[in-house]
């Protein structure tokens, strides 16, 4: 492996063990939100209005720090110019708070328009409902605003190589959750739930402050007021240009969840809620597989873009999409074939009964095999970005994403006319649209990098393949005595003989990357 390589997998790991930690804590709140509140309508309200603080934020730090804030961050501090690049950093992080002030004001001001509208019209036509969803929808939005700033300065540790507590922020946001549910939704219901977004958001911030204030002083000399403020600077500038498009694309992507979520609101009550908990669990396998490698290649993408390596970037990112495949594979066959025991185990108790896991298991089952497709774009998205190109990864992005606005209303009533709940029309069609989007930007990015190694790709991706083959046929093997074995015996051993199977045989393959895990531990073992 290349230094490079070498500095990503490193970075990857560290990155992949903080996530995996806010991943438990998402399912330890995940249980005990659904133990308190069930599929229920209120929990149906609370989904819906996080939508929108959710997209707030994705649309305004999102999109500042994904695609043109870290490049040209990471840009300037690569050529040493660190005084621009603080005075850039200071300039978007005030530049961003504001922006989401303004815009949380707006939204809470015309917040019964935007809920019968725009988000979910299904919810409106309860009146007590429709309140309480108008009231959860107001305290939210003060959460994303102190996420805006937490994302932002995650994005600059990011670039100066820090990535473990910025990657354990997800985890201090769980437990502030965890907190809303067991101390105040006793007493406050759902709003407790609300509250503990809150919180948890406040915890995102502080934690991350500390590390910031030392890099800042460490680095930034000549920061003056003036400069906290400097909107006419050209790096504040190229941002906000590079900005544009992303924010087009993050738009796009957000008008599906909310189009799915309008749609939902009008299905069977706790539909919002069952595509909620199924697209979760797909989401936590691809954090911990693909965001870890994404957040760690994307300084490394951008400083080998600035200083013109592109054989060293053509082959950084063959080597992360072999890794991504490798992981995300068995991911994706483990949780379409153990669905249903999965989601029994982990929720199925108090108000969660059997029609909420059939609700969130046939959501889960149509999210999770498109989990390969959304791991994929994750860090090839990042490689546009990395080369401050914002345009071509939000074209491709538009056009998969308005596939998917017409996949989901096409799927949802397909889906529905053969008796199968339409709830899993929405989530096929997202996966589908995630496909189509992650084979059209590898084939885009193999031109402008003159390819991408394929057959690299191709020789981890082959044994991959025949691995996932050999770990189902073990898990049908398995669910064979499903009617026998209790969720608590069934889930722990599919997981541990669908590992054991699908590793086995890529070490029978001489899977190279085996080597490389063994081979890591046993140096840190030795240092021990």
């Amino acid at each position: 492996m290349t230094n490079s390589n070498q500095q990503i997998a490193r970075a990857a790991g560290t990155v992949m063990f903080a996530i995996l930690l806010g991943q438990i804590a998402g399912l330890i709140r995940g249980v005990l939100v659904a133990q308190t509140f069930g599929a229920s309508p209120e929990l149906d309200s609370f989904f819906a209005a996080n939508r929108v603080s959710e997209t707030l934020f994705l649309l305004i730090a999102g999109g500042a720090l994904g695609s043109a804030f870290i490049p040209t961050f990471t840009s300037l501090l690569a050529k040493d110019e660190k005084d621009s690049a603080w005075k850039l950093a200071t300039s978007i992080a005030n530049a961003v708070t504001l922006t989401l002030t303004l815009l949380a004001i707006l939204i809470a001001i015309f917040a019964p328009q935007v809920i019968r509208f725009a988000l979910a019209p299904g919810l409106s036509t309860d009146p007590q409902l429709f309140s309480i969803t108008i009231t959860l929808l107001r305290i939210q939005l003060i959460s994303a605003v102190l996420f805006g700033l937490g994302g932002f300065i995650g994005g600059i540790l990011n670039t100066h190589q820090i990535f473990l507590i910025p990657a354990l922020t997800p985890a201090l946001y769980q437990l502030g959750i965890i907190f809303g549910v067991l101390f105040l939704a006793p007493s406050m219901g759902i709003y407790g739930l609300a509250w503990g977004v809150v919180l948890g958001a406040v915890l995102y911030v502080v934690i991350q402050i500390p590390l910031l204030l030392k890099v800042f002083t460490k680095n930034a000399s000549r920061i003056t007021l003036q400069s906290l403020f400097d909107f006419r600077d050209s790096n504040f500038k190229q941002v906000i240009l590079l900005m544009g498009p992303r924010l087009l694309g993050v738009a796009v992507v957000q008008l599906n969840f909310w189009v799915n979520t309008w749609l939902a609101s009008q299905m069977q009550s706790g539909s919002v809620t069952g595509l909620y908990y199924g697209f979760s669990l797909m989401l936590m396998a691809q954090a911990v597989i693909a965001q870890s490698v994404a957040i760690a290649a994307m300084p490394t993408f951008s400083a080998q873009h600035a200083l013109g390596k592109q054989d060293e970037m053509r082959s950084s990112l063959a080597s992360s999409l072999r890794g991504i495949i490798l992981l995300a594979l068995p991911a994706s066959v483990g949780l379409i074939l153990l669905r249903e025991p999965i989601i029994s185990l982990l929720y199925q108790r108090g108000e969660f009964d059997s029609n909420s896991v059939q609700l969130v298991s046939w959501a889960l089952l149509w999210y999770a095999a498109g989990l390969v497709g959304h791991s994929i774009m994750e860090v090839l998205t990042r490689a546009f970005y990395a080369q401050q190109d914002t345009k071509t990864p939000v074209i491709i992005g538009v056009i998969a994403m308005g596939l998917n606005v017409l996949f989901s209303i096409l799927f949802s009533r397909w889906f529905e006319s053969i008796g199968w709940l339409p709830l899993g029309g929405l989530a096929l069609a997202n996966s589908l649209a995630t496909a189509i989007e992650a084979v059209v930007l590898f084939v885009v990015m193999q031109k402008r990098l003159n390819g991408i190694e394929r057959n690299h790709i191709l020789r981890g991706a082959i044994p991959s393949f025949i691995s996932a083959i050999g770990m189902s046929l073990a898990l049908f093997a398995l669910l064979s005595f499903r009617e026998n074995l209790s969720v608590w015996i069934l889930v722990p051993a599919g997981v541990i003989i669908g590992g054991v199977v699908y590793f086995a045989i890529l070490f029978i393959l001489r899977v190279p990357e085996l080597s490389y895990i063994f081979n890591g531990v046993r140096r840190r073992l030795r240092r021990r």
